[in-house]
């Protein structure tokens, strides 16, 4: 629902957040504002006299923070706060759009990440403090966002802004070069004891995979299920070691990698080659974990 600035201003004036801090964000806000003017300067105070902290252009969407009286709109862009003219932002509290990149603030504690912007909606996905994920949207003080092919909801609330290029796109994107490589295999012959190049056992497999980007890990499934760290299956991310234990007392006997959509990728012992499958059905009754490597 958008409507113009002007008529807004004193609906939504009741809902400001005081107190806000002067950083990258972290508190209930107003909505997404887009901008509707080239060259709208964000100044350091609600009033022309005030210095610009930067220059935003035509269709550019803000976090709108707060009304801050005299028709300017504390806001939030590109993880700097300041003030922008409410005559030249429309606002909506319901919007879809690009806001940049978040971090979970929550001292420590996990962060659910949400089907819908109600604490009442399933899980997705259970995030660490500290997890960066991509802000995609609002919905009435929610953060729409986007995270390990997932996206849902979180409360604005445990979301501080950061700067795009502290993003968790390197860890995923390095996660993401792991999977096209090991992709690349897909056919090899399964052939136990073997750690490639054309032939491999499970571990085998995985290990040569994560050798070529400069990771050592333990040579068995069931070693390597203590390296990295680990990682609920609701937040696994492309990249990520997934093990299995199947009719025996070590921890785990079969390690895959997971490639996103609930799928994994490994040396099969079924089809005796490097395959693609499902996490569900069987696997999923033989799942025992999941590890970050990278």
């Amino acid at each position: 629902m958008i409507r113009s600035a002007k008529i807004l201003r004193v609906a939504v004036a009741a809902f400001a957040v005081s107190g806000l801090c002067l950083a990258g964000a972290s508190a209930t806000s107003l909505g997404m504002g887009t901008v509707q003017g080239d060259g709208l300067r964000m100044r350091d105070s609600a009033s022309t006299s005030g210095a610009v902290l930067a220059t935003a252009s035509t269709g550019t969407n803000v976090i709108v923070l707060a009304d801050a009286g005299n028709n300017w709109y504390k806001v939030d862009f590109q993880a700097q706060v300041g003030y922008m003219s409410a005559d030249y932002v429309t606002l909506s509290t319901k919007a879809d759009g690009n806001l940049g990149n978040g971090k979970v603030s929550t001292d420590g504690a996990t962060l659910n990440m949400r089907s819908g912007p109600a604490t009442s909606e399933s899980v997705v996905s259970v995030l660490s403090s500290g997890t960066v994920v991509q802000i995609v949207g609002v919905d009435n003080g929610w953060y729409k966002i986007s995270y390990g092919g997932n996206t849902g909801y979180a409360s604005s609330d445990y979301i501080t802004t950061v700067k795009d290029g502290t993003s968790a796109s390197t860890a995923s994107s390095k996660g993401q070069e792991v999977v096209n490589y090991a992709k690349q295999l897909i056919g090899c012959k399964y052939s136990y004891g073997c750690s490639g190049p054309s032939s491999f056992d499970c571990s085998g497999f995985t290990s040569y995979v994560y050798k070529h980007f400069g990771y050592t890990i333990n040579r068995s499934a069931a070693t390597q299920l203590s390296n990295g760290t680990a990682v609920d299956k609701s937040s696994l991310q492309p990249g990520d070691l997934v093990f299995f234990k199947n009719n025996t007392s070590k921890a785990a006997s079969h390690v895959g990698i997971y490639i996103g959509s609930n799928q994994f990728i490994h040396a099969s012992t079924n089809t005796y080659t490097v395959r693609i499958d499902n996490l569900s059905g069987y696997y999923s009754n033989i799942y025992v974990g999941a590890r970050h490597i990278i």
